[in-house]
């Protein structure tokens, strides 16, 4: 960092304020804050659709060092409001980078604050849970940032994967495979199609608002649900096309938010998290093979356990071991099931990649 930076200023919903100088575009930006603790790969958490809406705390002391490269991003340009460093590089050491992070940043019109005290901060969001906030390297006026960040909607109720998911249908794979996978687009990473079309399928990605009659004349072999950012309960239209998946007795998969969505379809509820669950490192049992995986995760929502085990054809199969909140389940008269994390780990470990394998055997039975 260089001493010629802007200073900046962190403005929570509860008052509480933070000064530091401005990294990436200077400007003013609000959503709700959160925190990753993952210690690489934060160009792949800034381009992750399901951040968007919100300011991304990085943990980890130093951000910017290795700067960025096309080839790492999840989606198109960074879908988070903001962010929020300890210490942050200018400079970059990957010689095969692209260009810095700050000048990825400012390219991208992303605002952030650095020379934040980030373990203060995020043990008081840990503490308060989660909550909106509003960065700013235009004005110091608490009372200005006040009424700015009041008009930031809060992520309770609020429908957000029709503003990042695709706008047109598109096909994502080998032209001559013959294994055909109907996604629908919430909020996608390319990892995940990636990690889809690695075992032989083909994929036609379709908008999240499009409608299983729409779907189904593309003849899928199996549907698959993505992760994406916003409230599952705020999203009707697409528990109603999951539920006529569910009635199609196709193969059927979701993660993180299409976990949600399966969930809902299924009757069973979801709920708002106090501080979610993001990051690189948290352990998931599974209980139907009794293994543990490390497991990478960003979700603010989840599955109402108490819901789920009152229902008679779902069942729990994964568990978050920090906290017990549910990390998948299965429907027991079906080809269906979901994780709340991400098994394509990018950033994050390989552990969960089974569960491409699981899916793609599921159609593959299915088909013969």
């Amino acid at each position: 960092m260089t001493n010629t930076r802007k200073s900046a200023i962190l403005l929570l919903e509860d008052g509480t304020s933070f000064i530091g100088n401005s990294i990436g575009k200077e400007g003013t930006s609000g959503g709700e804050i959160c925190f990753n603790t993952g210690m690489t790969g934060y160009q792949e958490i800034y381009t992750d659709p399901s951040y968007f809406g919100q300011i991304v705390i990085n943990t980890t002391s130093h951000i910017g060092n290795y700067g960025t490269i096309d080839q790492e991003q999840e989606s198109d340009f960074p879908k988070i409001s903001g962010l929020v460093v300890n210490s942050f590089s200018a400079m970059h050491s990957r010689s095969t980078a692209d260009e810095s992070l700050d000048d990825y940043l400012k390219r991208n019109n992303t605002v952030g604050i650095a020379e934040v005290d980030t373990r203060n901060l995020v043990r008081h969001i840990r503490d308060k849970g989660a909550m909106n906030a509003i960065i700013s390297s235009e004005t110091d006026d608490i009372h200005v940032l006040k009424r700015k960040l009041s008009e930031v909607p809060s992520m309770a109720n609020l429908e957000l994967s029709s503003r990042v998911c695709t706008k047109e249908s598109y096909l994502f794979g080998d032209d001559n495979r013959t294994m055909k996978v109907a996604v629908l687009d919430v909020g996608i990473k390319k990892s995940i199609l990636k990690n889809l079309a690695e075992r032989g399928a083909i994929c036609k990605v379709f908008p999240a608002e499009t409608s299983f009659e729409e779907m189904e004349t593309w003849n899928a072999d199996g549907y698959f649900i993505s992760n994406g950012p916003g409230d599952p309960s705020a999203m009707p239209y697409a528990v109603k096309t999951v539920k006529q998946i569910l009635a199609s007795d196709k193969p059927l998969f979701g993660i993180c938010l299409g976990h949600q969505i399966i969930a809902l379809a299924c009757g069973i509820s979801t709920y708002k998290l106090h501080h979610g669950h993001r990051g690189l490192n948290h352990p998931v049992k599974n209980l139907e093979t009794g293994l543990c995986e490390i497991t990478s995760q960003n979700h603010g929502f989840a599955v109402d356990k108490e819901s789920l085990e009152q229902s008679k054809n779902v069942k729990l199969t994964h568990i978050n071991l920090n906290d017990g909140v549910v990390a998948g389940l299965r429907v027991l008269d079906k080809k269906v099931f979901s994780v709340q994390y991400h098994p394509e780990a990018s950033p994050g470990p390989h552990d969960s990649k089974y569960l491409f394998d699981q899916f793609i055997n599921l159609i593959q039975q299915n088909i013969n």
